[in-house]
């Protein structure tokens, strides 16, 4: 019996491993295509299309730029996804930012933290991997999570949702399914 019972963990951790394994090259495919994502931000107010024009770049300029950017988009709902390439969930959670930001890109902003301890390289290979319509700030040093969050700073992921007059809310942890994400926006940003 306790030979069967082990087995069991096994194969149920085989299974976990694949699924998270799949995840990554499932999300790649959930990426809108660049015409499809043309036609979704066509005509997007000037403050979000030159979000858009940076689509995929790791910005530098850490706190300072981020937060300027933050003031330019006042008046306007923000998603801040705070993610790290080696977190595990950020990958399961990722391609709903894919998906989002290009149905609702003409309304809010999307803005990433790429909160990796590395030299850029795992980042620019995660953009590859899932592509967005969105530019990350790099934070390798914590600067912008911590300005953000205290408590959270550390935490990957962790989402911020600003409204139009900078009330902050957060979720810390991935989200389960794009309709739990959505509905949190809803929720919070009215969109």
């Amino acid at each position: 019996m306790a030979h069967g019972a082990a087995i069991m963990r096994v194969l149920a951790a085989l299974v976990a491993a694949l699924t998270i394994a799949g995840c990554g090259s499932v999300a790649h495919e959930r990426a809108p295509n660049a015409a499809a994502l043309a036609t979704d931000l066509k005509g997007s107010p000037p403050r979000l299309a030159a979000l858009h024009r940076q689509a995929d770049q790791l910005l530098g300029g850490g706190r300072a730029a981020f937060e300027a950017r933050l003031h330019a988009l006042r008046g306007l709902p923000v998603v801040v996804t705070q993610w790290s390439s080696t977190c595990e969930p950020c990958q399961i959670e990722f391609p709903y930012f894919q998906q989002l930001s290009a149905a609702l890109g003409r309304r809010i902003a999307f803005i990433g933290v790429d909160a990796s301890d590395d030299s850029g390289g795992g980042a620019k290979g995660w953009l590859r991997r899932f592509p967005v319509s969105f530019p990350s700030y790099r934070d390798s040093a914590t600067a912008i999570a911590l300005a953000l969050s205290v408590p959270f700073a550390d935490d990957t992921p962790v989402t911020y949702l600003f409204t139009r007059t900078g009330t902050e809310y957060f979720h810390v942890g991935s989200y389960t399914s794009e309709q739990n994400l959505r509905r949190e926006i809803r929720h919070y940003l009215g969109v």
